[in-house]
């Protein structure tokens, strides 16, 4: 079997290599990886055609301003999987990037098409599933409300689990052995200002704002700032400048998980950049404040298309606003630092929300990787059954 695989991101990455080892498993070996990625998905056998970071680009005007690199590489891509003819051609997340290569790879074949992730067309732009029907056959869904928007627009859809509900867990051991590590003795607030340049070079400055009005009020609270490792040079650049003495978490240096999964069940609470940390956080039970700007332009055009009061997955997961979010021109220092405190004072007011996500996206079901390679072996076969 033949799989031509694409990701983007981190948290693609981290899909990706899930479904290629239980597509390993599940065909006893019997499958060859071509595509684009990142270390994890390298780790599972894959040989990337180019850097998976050349194409994790958020935002309108930065999607803009190198795009004649981003349409080079995407026809360099179709082109590979055109020439590669694989079983199936799956791609993970990253629209702006990963659909326009299913869309040439149709127009020039019948390979099967499946994405990973489905698009938040209950979310903003509903019009996306029906223009992505045309060249996708197949969707995997992180989030069991999914389904009906994608089959709707006539694609197979499976709700697979998000991988989240499987990460371990942080036991106290691990958390004591973080605070070790870098002489922690109180109460600690995590922050996390995104795992693209994009993100942090926008959110830091931000972030060290709200850092040092919370510090005005509670001036023993550490700051802790995991970073990822595509970012790291950047948030250590500007956390020197914040206060509080921040530890900066970077997993070059230290690169043992268990040191993030203390940091995370260890905080009192946490501040975070829209996303999928949000779920992370949850797993680990760490009450929240999500905070998101982003460029004038794109701030412009998706506050016109949301179609909901929130992003932030937990509240959406279990359709409650317990966690405060201030996105786009909400996202102002003094509001997120009285929301921070408040959080601070009281993080027990999430937890139900936090434990009911969890439950909610497949916890102490099937291991969602294995569920998503079983999807597209079932979804290969049925495609054959009918003739198509």
């Amino acid at each position: 079997m033949r799989v031509f695989v694409i990701a983007g991101e981190l948290s693609g990455d981290k899909l990706g290599a899930a479904m290629m080892q239980g597509l390993t498993e599940l065909t006893s070996g019997q499958v060859h990886f071509q595509g684009v990625g990142g270390p994890r998905m390298e780790a599972q056998g894959l040989d990337s055609l180019f850097p998976m970071d050349e194409i994790s680009i958020m935002g309108i005007t930065e999607i803009l301003s190198q795009y004649s690199h981003l349409k080079a590489r995407i026809r360099e891509t179709a082109d590979a999987v055109i020439a590669a003819r694989p079983d199936v051609l799956i791609s993970i997340d990253l629209p702006e990037f990963s659909l326009r290569v299913a869309r040439l790879v149709k127009a020039a074949s019948d390979i099967r098409t499946v994405h990973y992730v489905a698009p938040t067309v209950w979310a903003w732009r509903p019009g996306r599933a029906a223009k992505m029907a045309r060249h996708i056959d197949q969707v995997l869904a992180l989030f069991p409300f999914e389904p009906p928007y994608m089959e709707a627009a006539g694609m197979r859809c499976d709700f697979v689990g998000h991988p989240v509900v499987t990460d371990p867990v942080a036991t106290p051991d691990e958390i004591i052995a973080f605070r070790d590590s870098f002489d922690i003795q109180g109460d600690y607030l995590l922050i996390l200002p995104g795992s693209r340049r994009s993100e942090v070079g926008r959110l830091a400055p931000i972030f060290g704002q709200v850092l040092a009005r919370v510090l005005d009020e509670r001036p023993g609270l550490r700051p802790v700032i995991p970073a990822a490792a595509p970012v790291a040079d950047a948030v250590m650049q500007a956390a020197v400048s914040w206060p509080g003495n921040p530890v900066v978490l970077d997993p070059r240096s230290h690169p043992d998980p268990a040191l993030k999964r203390g940091a995370f069940a260890g905080a009192r609470a946490a501040l975070a950049a829209s996303g999928t940390v949000s779920l992370e956080l949850a797993a680990a039970g760490t009450p929240m404040v999500v905070a998101y700007d982003m460029n004038w332009l794109s701030r412009q055009v998706i506050s016109r298309m949301l179609r909901v009061d929130s992003v932030t997955l937990v509240n959406l997961v279990t359709n409650s606003r317990n966690v405060p979010e201030f996105i786009g021109k909400a996202c102002q220092p003094a509001m997120v630092a009285e929301a921070v405190l408040e959080v601070l004072a009281h993080p027990e007011a999430q937890q139900a929300a936090m434990s009911e996500t969890m439950q909610k996206l497949g916890k102490g079901g099937g291991a969602p990787g294995l569920r998503a390679a079983q999807a597209v072996l079932d979804g290969i076969a049925e495609s054959a059954n009918s003739g198509q």
